[in-house]
């Protein structure tokens, strides 16, 4: 039987390439290329903390973005080859990734082949990329034509994930792109990853002020509950001290103080190579001390996330748990 019997005719595209053998071309943890085949806007990596295949949607390939993080992958300092999104191609490649997804295809052929098998699925379709997504202006448009695309796949259930930097989310445009998301499985998952304005400006690098991103995250967060993740490091071998941490979960009280919900606070440190080379990783033991300070004072789960993942690809990845200590009236959902 067909591998791609059963889908829609517009869906059955058969994967180039001969299959590879287990660890040739396999995706790893530590790798996030934005790059699939011929594709322009669609891409798949492997993703710890999506514990699986996570298909990229990358709404930024000229690589703009309004921030400018310290520990940020992209590789600015090559110019982009493509400038503009041209929502009609992207729906095609997301139609031909969707349908190896659905058949069983996708890993059968590298650099999939050689996934581990508890990471062999896939786990959602992303916006991520280049620069933060909801920046580009028809953020709700690209957001049609993905649901749309799933849809067509027969894969409505499938995940949409919003990594975010939550400061366009006061555009009247955005919040309607949101509320899409909400109807079709979409989570968001927004950036934190300070307690102070300075410490915010020091590792984000934006002219944004802080205020308008903890606004902008409370308001979404009264409306729907959101992920939290937070990526600390050492810079110049220094890494965030225990009045910054200390700020850090104020943030996350108040964010619960004041009527929004947290489902999961991930704390990681880097695991691919920054933008500067000042930036390295934490020790797995100073983020298990940022995340027990995270549990001691919120009531949510809270994952953690270390350096550099064992060679066989999955190594020390994720643990989650929920803090013992509740506080009465606080949401935990």
């Amino acid at each position: 039987m067909d591998q791609l019997s059963g889908l829609p005719d517009h869906l059955k595209v058969p994967p180039p390439g001969a299959a590879a053998a287990p660890g040739e071309g396999t995706l790893t943890f530590s790798a996030h290329p934005r790059s699939l085949d011929d594709n322009r806007y669609i891409y798949a990596v492997l993703s710890r903390r999506a514990r699986g295949v996570s298909i990229g949607v990358n709404l930024n390939p000229d690589k703009v973005c309004n921030w400018d993080c310290i520990y940020c992958q992209v590789d600015r300092t090559t110019p982009p080859t493509v400038r503009e999104v041209d929502l009609t191609r992207l729906r095609l490649e997301l139609d031909q990734v969707l349908a190896w997804a659905r058949s069983g295809a996708l890993f059968t052929r590298p650099p999939f082949a050689g996934v581990p098998e508890a990471f062999r699925r896939v786990a959602d379709i992303s916006f991520s990329g280049d620069g933060e997504p909801t920046t580009y202006p028809r953020f709700k448009e690209a957001v049609e034509a993905v649901i749309a695309a799933k849809e067509a796949a027969g894969l409505p259930d499938l995940k949409l994930t919003l990594l975010t930097n939550a400061t366009m989310f006061h555009r009247p445009a955005v919040r309607e792109a949101l509320a899409l998301l909400d109807r079709h499985q979409g989570e968001i998952w927004a950036k934190l990853d300070a307690g102070t304005e300075a410490y915010y400006r020091a590792v984000d690098v934006t002219t944004i002020p802080f205020a308008t991103v903890l606004r902008n995250m409370l308001e979404a967060a009264r409306i729907r509950p959101i992920v939290i993740q937070s990526l600390f490091m050492r810079v110049s071998g220094v890494g965030p001290d225990a009045a910054e941490i200390g700020a850090y979960c104020g943030r996350l009280r108040d964010l619960l103080r004041d009527g929004g919900r947290i489902t999961l606070v991930q704390v990681y440190t880097v695991a691919r190579p920054p933008a500067q080379a000042s930036v390295t990783a934490l020790s797995d033991a100073e983020v298990d001390a940022i995340a027990a300070a995270v549990r001691e004072a919120v009531p949510v789960p809270v994952e953690t996330f270390y350096g550099t993942p064992l060679a066989a690809g999955v190594g020390r990845l994720g643990e989650t748990a929920v803090s013992r200590r509740a506080t009465p009236g606080a949401p935990t959902d």
